[in-house]
């Protein structure tokens, strides 16, 4: 479905990403792991065609995506077929309601009933009684919710999800999984949050601190392997005192995984 070849991209003299070569097959649900800073969100917009490359390509469907996007007609397929969920929803929240907010999408695509394919996503969504709030009225957890709806209207066949849980409690958050994993849509969605690693994908791809991806495959196969999460920064060592109080010595902790 969309793929890399040595995609690399930098700001001036900083590199965030450094020859990433990945594919994504139709129907997968993939975990992408790493630290902050690593290039998990850079990596997410490119292959969204929200920024270009330094170099290398994203192919969607097997062609160039910052080619296609020159075409009227491919941007607008692109567009509606990938949907990029933003860390911080405010990013992605500019109409004066929550309805309004859903059916944007639709209308601009010229889709038929978009104030009625809103309401039917904010409902399986939980937004019901706020469609007619002002999105930036609304909880960090409930904006979240508004933005996936937003894509969600569109139907597309692929997602990239940044950190959708960081702004959710706990409660909404395992509903998140719950409704994600039931999803037909192919997904990539990023993480530092080990523990719901597992339950979000069964492959896993690390972005290491060196700005590429340092690991590719089952994610239960990761848990025992803390050199490579150490290479990602997403496990550290301190001091353990034990109950006695008497031995003090250091090992990995991945205090996060179950």
């Amino acid at each position: 479905m969309i793929a890399t070849e040595q995609l690399r991209h930098a700001y001036g003299p900083t590199v965030t990403l450094a020859g990433v070569d990945l594919v994504l097959a139709a129907g997968q649900k993939v975990v992408l792991l790493g630290s902050n800073g690593c290039g998990k969100s850079t990596l997410l917009k490119l292959l969204a065609g929200v920024i270009a490359p330094s170099s290398g390509r994203v192919l969607y469907a097997g062609r160039a995506v910052h080619e296609g996007l020159r075409d009227k007609g491919w941007r607008r397929r692109f567009r509606r077929e990938v949907g990029l969920l933003f860390q911080n929803p405010d990013a992605m929240l500019f109409n004066a309601t929550v309805l309004d907010e859903i059916a944007f999408g639709p209308r601009q695509h010229g889709l038929d009933s978009a104030g009625d394919r809103a309401r039917d996503w904010a409902g399986r969504v939980g937004l019901d009684a706020v469609l007619d709030r002002a999105p930036w009225t609304l909880s960090a957890g409930q904006k979240q919710l508004v933005c996936l709806a937003s894509l969600l209207v569109l139907e597309p066949r692929l997602l990239l999800l940044d950190e959708p849980t960081s702004a959710l409690d706990p409660r909404s958050t395992g509903w998140l999984v719950d409704f994600l994993q039931d999803l037909p849509q192919t997904l990539l969605v990023a993480t530092h949050n080990l523990s719901l690693a597992s339950e979000l994908g069964e492959r896993c791809l690390v972005v290491g601190e060196d700005h590429t991806i340092i690991h590719d495959g089952d994610v239960l196969a990761l848990r025992g392997d803390h050199e490579v999460l150490a290479r990602a920064n997403l496990v550290h060592t301190h001091r353990h005192r034990h109950r006695d109080g008497e031995v003090q010595h250091r090992h990995y902790h991945t205090h996060d995984w179950d």
